[in-house]
């Protein structure tokens, strides 16, 4: 059983074998899959999952935090599993995701919260960006 699995149950979702397989898409993704992307993915491991139990079981892992939905400004959503803190990168020329971690600027938002008067409960960190142009 996986670690996403193991969450599922532990938070008493009910694991289906469609369930199962979307997790699995999920686990394996080395980007951040849509809605489509991971029922295209899933479709082709399991041929009678349909796209309205893909967006359910979204919905639902989101509503669990054991995913994490995000926006990236393109007018639909993207998904990948909550395993570990980082932030993302967009280039807006192609759409790719870059995740990196930056302890600095970890410091620095707890800094910051704390001037303000806070504590840091949580946050989330999108840059947009273009790729610089190598100079001659």
């Amino acid at each position: 059983m996986s670690d996403l699995e193991e969450k599922c149950a532990e938070a008493g979702l009910k694991m289906t074998g469609q369930r199962r397989v979307i997790l699995k898409v999920l686990g394996t993704a080395s980007d951040h899959p849509s809605v489509e992307d991971v029922y295209e993915r899933a479709k082709d491991l399991d041929s009678s999952i349909s796209i309205a139990t893909v967006y359910r079981t979204l919905s639902l892992l989101d509503e669990l935090d054991l995913v994490v939905r995000h926006e990236f400004q393109e007018g639909y959503s993207r998904y990948e599993v909550n395993d570990e803190h980082h932030h993302h990168l967009v280039d807006l020329e192609t759409g790719k995701v870059v995740e990196f971690q930056n302890q600095e600027l970890e410091a620095l938002k707890v800094k910051i919260a704390r001037d303000l008067g806070y504590d840091l409960i949580d946050h989330r960190l999108e840059l947009y960006g273009k790729k610089l142009k190598k100079k001659k």
